[in-house]
């Protein structure tokens, strides 16, 4: 039998520590920027609740407005025009295709429009989320890193990118976990510990910018009052299956409308985002609280649930307002993410989640199968087995959401819906959304 020596390594021979101070690092500038971007949309958003109902009451200024729509189109197509094919989007798939050896980007003159151009279109109250661009944006500082800093090989390079990812994700959400599963679950595909660790160190890092920022409290802080009945958890069954189907006809629904904008010649690709920029202006106008990503809608449906309201919305309104919204949402989100600007599905799908299961809520409430006090855990299951099933994430799906809203009691409920979701889609021959749309950019 051979000693300790012949097996141990040697110590300090390892390069573990470098990687991770140098990850650490990266995951401290990328929080700073994520918070930043955060804290302008989230201003920005909030000048449109203001704003809106303002030019509703004064439609004279509406016209100004409009030349003023017209004036950030055309700014945004001078920012993303030299570089649209690594802007447009959420930039995941984009990132998939650096890492996989498909496309090589220039990080610096992507890094700082992603942000400018993103932060413009999303203040104007576009149906887009900020967790892509922060994921790529954190891919580019990791890369920024690695060839101009710290001059690393190939494999650190990537090691680092990879880093970024995590980190951009964590800051984005203020979720570190969730930002290194997303890296293993549905970038990578793999698990290494070299790799994971780096990408926790950062992810890390960067939550504790967005602490300083935002405090402590979590992203969407959502608390489940009781736990689901062992007697009502027939009703996951439901929620998993028709989240799965609805998760197939969102991916069918995102991937046709990018290709039906792919064929409006008479607009230059780089204008594109006159359409929803356009479009905003009605919905603003009418319903000034669905704008954005939006948290804030979630948190509406949480505290406020419809069931309790049903003496003042009359008989039926229960129902079809969450319909209506969840239409509009799903058709503007698609237009939004699809006019070639930069613009993440992470929220929007999170919110068209939270309707879904306000309307299960309600039927189940209605019907009498489950008890009232229950209402918040089927809006919070629906979330992760709608998400979980459109990113073929499950993983992802289920710590995410149990870092965002801040409880770990709708694990088990949250881990049955989502599988079945999950299921559901893999048997209609769903793929996860961020590879098929890398795929239909046409990477070489």
């Amino acid at each position: 039998m051979k000693p300790a020596k012949d097996f141990l390594r040697r110590p300090f021979t390892t390069r573990v520590p470098e990687l991770l101070v140098q990850s650490i690092i990266i995951g401290l500038i990328i929080g700073m920027i994520v918070s930043i971007f955060r804290f302008v949309i989230d201003k920005s958003i909030h000048f449109l609740y203001f704003l809106y109902p303002y030019l509703a009451a004064h439609p004279q200024w509406i016209s100004l407005y409009t030349i003023f729509t017209f004036f950030i189109c055309i700014l945004v197509s001078k920012i993303i025009k030299p570089y649209l094919l690594d802007l447009s989007g959420s930039g995941i798939p984009q990132v998939e295709a650096t890492l996989m050896g498909e496309h090589e980007v220039n990080w610096f003159p992507v890094l700082w429009r992603k942000f400018v151009g993103g932060l413009l279109v999303s203040s104007m109250g576009l149906f887009l989320g900020r967790e892509g661009p922060c994921i790529q944006m954190g891919a580019l500082v990791g890369q920024g890193f690695a060839e101009n800093i710290f001059e690393c090989s190939e494999e650190d390079r990537r090691l680092l990118q990879c880093a970024g990812i995590a980190a951009g994700l964590s800051a984005a959400v203020s979720a570190p976990l969730a930002g290194v599963f997303f890296l293993v679950e549905v970038i990578t595909h793999s698990f290494k510990p070299k790799e994971c660790i780096s990408a926790l160190g950062a992810a890390a890092s960067a939550d504790l910018v967005t602490i300083i920022f935002f405090g402590t409290r979590p992203c969407l802080y959502l608390p489940i009052a009781k736990k689901l009945p062992v007697h009502s958890y027939w009703s996951l069954i439901t929620v998993g299956i028709v989240a799965g189907l609805m998760a197939y006809g969102y991916q069918r629904s995102l991937l046709n409308t990018k290709w039906l904008f792919s064929k409006l010649k008479i607009i230059p690709m780089q204008y594109h985002s006159i359409v929803p920029l356009l479009l905003v202006i009605p919905i603003g106008l009418a319903f000034p609280h669905v704008l954005g990503g939006s948290h804030y809608l979630i948190d509406s449906l949480f505290h406020n649930p419809l069931i309790i309201q049903e003496e003042k919305l009359g008989q039926l309104s229960w129902i079809l307002i969450p319909v209506v919204f969840f239409l509009l949402r799903l058709i503007f989100s698609m237009i939004s993410y699809c006019s070639s600007i930069p613009g993440g599905t992470f929220m929007p799908i999170l919110v068209l989640g939270a309707l879904m299961g306000t309307i299960f809520a309600t039927v189940f409430i209605h019907l009498g199968l489950i008890p009232t006090d229950n209402y918040t855990n089927i809006i919070v299951v629906s979330m992760a087995a709608y998400l979980g099933a459109i990113l073929r994430a499950p993983f992802t799906a289920i710590i995410l959401l149990t870092e965002m809203i801040g409880t770990v009691e709708q694990v088990l409920p949250m881990i049955m819906s989502v599988f079945i979701a999950y299921l559901i889609l893999a048997l209609l021959g769903g793929e996860p959304i961020y590879t098929v749309l890398r795929k239909q950019m046409g990477f070489k």
